[in-house]
């Protein structure tokens, strides 16, 4: 049986994803194909390359997202996204898609162009660093002389690129809206993580019925999209939820 595992964007939210593998292995569910998006691409493309969620977790608490050698110098972010490289090549057998052990697919966002461009086939790294490049923040990837950013922006929730090539479909979502209070949104910060929750829910969360399974952990839209100090907290968080989740499923 084939089984897709669909993987939302939403920062250091995505971690949650970590914790989903875990149940997933605990209950001996094989992925057989990933559709990832941003964080979702990074973590998924770890997965598929066949490491473990232990080995993904500790890559998620020990790469330096915002150390000062990787500040971008006459680009447009803050940080460098192709200083990332490095950081990822030696979790991957060769630089290719065709070194994965699973389907995967990677949705970014053309910038010239204004489309959504799905990579699936050769280079892998720079497309799962184009995912992943959150405008203004990061810089844009270019590949083939075109720059592409974070497929979040166009496609946050990317079913469709694996439902129809699967038995089965598994689905995590990390960037639940919740109801607050505006006491919650003193800080610029939570402004804008309410502001990104509220537009992803408007545009994908129609999809959800295209799953078999949604995983959907309410927790997490309190910590911050680059809320580095909560990382255990957000892997527990998406490990319960899929338990959850699949003791719902099994039964």
């Amino acid at each position: 049986m084939t089984t897709g595992l669909v993987l939302s964007g939403g920062g250091m939210r995505g971690v949650a994803h970590v914790g989903v593998f875990k149940a997933l292995e605990e209950h001996n569910i094989n992925i057989t194909h990933i559709a990832g998006t941003s964080a979702g691409a990074i973590v998924g493309a770890l997965f598929a390359a066949g490491h473990s969620w232990s080995t993904i977790l500790k890559f998620c608490k020990e790469v330096p997202i915002f150390e000062y050698q990787r500040y971008a110098y006459k680009k447009p972010g803050f940080i460098d996204t192709s200083k990332f490289y490095k950081d990822l090549l030696p979790f991957f057998t060769e630089d290719d898609f065709k070194s994965l052990k699973k389907q995967l697919f990677i949705p970014t966002t053309n910038l010239i162009e204004g489309k959504e461009i799905v990579f699936n086939s050769g280079k892998l790294i720079k497309p799962i660093l184009a995912s992943a490049a959150f405008p203004g923040l990061f810089t844009p990837v270019i590949i083939n002389d075109v720059p592409y950013a974070d497929g979040g922006v166009l496609n946050n929730f990317p079913v469709e690129h694996i439902k129809d090539k699967c038995d089965k479909t598994i689905g995590v979502y990390v960037n639940s809206l919740q109801q607050i209070t505006q006491d919650q949104l003193k800080h610029s910060y939570q402004v804008a993580n309410r502001a990104y929750s509220i537009s992803f829910a408007s545009q994908y969360t129609y999809k959800f019925k295209e799953v078999d399974m949604l995983i959907n952990p309410k927790e997490l839209e309190k910590f911050g999209m680059f809320n580095l100090k909560n990382i255990d907290a957000i892997f527990e968080i998406g490990y319960q939820a899929a338990l959850k989740a699949l003791e719902n499923y099994n039964n």
